[in-house]
């Protein structure tokens, strides 16, 4: 294992903001183009605001029940994004109950469709918990230090929600509701809020229903003023499916008059929708949205808005363009959100999520160059409700993630290793057996509905190393794994699935591949997610752990 000298811990703040190039996708074409996804990876129902310059962009996205939560982005040219913060923590500090609730992974739920406003001095983020209401935070940097979130509206069904502050200061705020919950949906709502977008001053107006016509799923709202019209541009169709409405009235409270604005046309980018306008100080529009590719999850697309019929119409005529020229900016650096991981900085990596409320417990960088994630007891069928499980999310269509990890057992039946996590499951693991470790390729499908994993034993293998005290000693494996996403067949633009297959090596240098593939399978909202896991079965033993020393994504 590598020592981490002193000097690493000065140079923190240059280590968590260093500038990162990905090897496996990058929307830069370096000709003053960019080539669509900006953003290869899920952050699902995107949204962005500007910043005082006219050209500091951060950007916002659902997070679900993972923490930390509230992913914050920055660009300067709307192509090129790193991650430089998360504006939550945990779910939701200050309140005890629910602190507890999100302690276990609540899959799928949590923060819904987030919208990010900046207003007078402050950014603001609003979102809907669809069991608990709408929530807010909010900071005077970015990057810097969030406030407590607040329950600006407590109940259930609320989701989708955005604030809009009008000219003479009065604040207005529109939101979807989730059938899961309300029992109705395809409808949105518009009602007044306090100046200080704190609380509701004012009862919810129906502005628009789609119910029983095309527009069925309207959801997502985001709010805006222009040229003294009110506008509400949302997505319905449904999410794979679906396509962009732009509607605008003369009145907060509508009626509305819409228009599709952009959908997929003759093109292979399916249900582009439900995103943010971006007006920058050069005078050009832009529209961020996502794509659903399944098990990649949503990722993010950037097209060019024409105003000149009086409406939004986005991309090429209505339809999203791959390839375009670039948004002006006055400078411009490739980068792109963080990837691999050499663990070196007494900080957890920005691009790790854990999978549920965290605790100390689950694990913690180390002074040693490593991430250290302790054995979690788990005694169910399957790994679905691990909640120390540290995740990333997938970067592109094709990309090879190898680690160096030592594992440590303290007892039987300990685990550890690396995994592609979603409804379906797969996993490469040493476990303790006796003085051995058995190296293990867990399977499981349907993960969800409590479906057992099954497990195929790849290799048994003598410990690297053994501790030398009498005082319950651990036993130890280096090992190196290693599993790569590529696409069946003829590629997922056109209908092939991702498939992963795992490999692992002693030395480094020469690779076993297991036999077996896997095809991925998307998560609850969000696509599959792939890193460390680390599990106990046996709740009277002391924990082991996993040491992990790199992570390295690569083509």
């Amino acid at each position: 294992m590598k020592r981490l000298i002193l000097t690493v811990f000065a140079a923190l703040p240059m280590l968590l903001s260093a500038q990162y190039k990905s090897q496996v996708w990058s929307p830069d074409n370096g000709d003053g183009t960019y080539t669509n996804p900006v953003i290869n990876a899920d952050y699902s129902d995107p949204d962005v605001c500007v910043g005082p310059s006219g050209e500091d962009y951060y950007m916002t996205a659902s997070s679900f029940q993972c923490t930390p939560g509230l992913p914050i982005l920055h660009s300067r040219d709307l192509v090129n994004w790193e991650i430089i913060n998360y504006a939550l923590d945990n779910l939701y500090e200050g309140d005890c109950k629910l602190l507890e609730h999100f302690s276990i992974p609540q899959h799928g739920n949590g923060v819904w469709a987030p919208s990010i406003r900046y207003h007078a001095g402050w950014y603001y983020i609003y979102w809907g918990d669809p069991d608990f209401g709408v929530y807010m935070v909010r900071t005077q940097d970015p990057a810097g230090h969030w406030e407590a979130p607040v329950c600006v509206i407590r109940g259930k069904g609320y989701i989708d929600t955005c604030p809009l502050w009008d000219d003479d200061g009065r604040c207005y705020l529109v939101n979807g509701w989730a059938n899961s919950r309300a029992k109705f949906a395809s409808v949105l709502t518009v009602r007044e809020m306090s100046p200080d977008g704190m609380k509701p001053i004012g009862q919810p107006v129906i502005v628009f229903d789609g119910n029983g016509t095309e527009n069925r799923t309207c959801e997502g709202p985001k709010f805006y003023k222009r040229d003294g019209w009110y506008w509400i541009l949302c997505p319905a169709g449904g999410v794979p499916d679906g396509f962009q409405l732009a509607m605008r009235s003369k009145s907060p409270y509508g009626p509305y008059e819409h228009k599709i604005v952009l959908a997929q046309g003759k093109t292979s980018i399916n249900g582009p929708h439900q995103g943010a306008w971006v007006h920058n100080k050069y005078n050009e529009d832009w529209f961020i949205h996502f794509q659903d590719k399944e098990a990649y999850g949503r990722v993010v697309h950037l097209n060019p808005v024409d105003w000149s019929s009086g409406w939004p119409v986005m991309g090429h005529n209505g339809e999203p363009v791959t390839t375009f020229a670039k948004p002006k900016a006055s400078s411009t650096t490739v980068v792109n959100p963080v990837e691999s991981d050499e663990f070196n900085a007494p900080a957890i990596g920005r691009q790790w999520q854990w999978q549920a409320n965290y605790d100390e417990k689950f694990g913690m960088p180390t002074a040693f160059g490593t991430m250290r994630i302790y054995t979690h007891n788990h005694q169910p069928s399957n790994l679905w409700l691990v909640p120390n499980m540290l995740l990333q999310k997938t970067p592109a269509d094709e990309f090879t993630a190898t680690a160096k990890i030592r594992f440590t057992s303290k007892a039987n039946g300990q685990m550890g290793g690396l995994i592609m996590m979603g409804l379906d499951y797969q996993a490469l693991v040493v476990r303790r057996l006796g003085k051995e470790f058995q190296l293990l390729l867990l399977t499981c499908r349907d993960a969800d509905k409590d479906k057992p994993q099954d497990e195929q034993l790849i290799a048994t293998l003598k410990p690297t190393a053994e501790d030398k005290t009498d005082y319950k000693p651990g036993i130890h494996e280096d090992i190196y794994l290693r599993l790569r996403v590529s696409n069946a067949e003829t590629g997922v633009a056109h209908g092939g699935k991702p498939v992963v297959r795992f490999a692992y090596s002693l030395n480094g240098k020469h690779f076993t591949d297991c036999d077996a593939t896997f095809q991925m399978r998307q998560g609850k909202w969000i696509g599959a997610k792939f890193g460390f896991v680390a599990v106990d079965s046996n709740p009277k033993s002391d924990r082991g752990w996993l040491d992990a020393d790199w992570i390295h994504i690569t083509k």
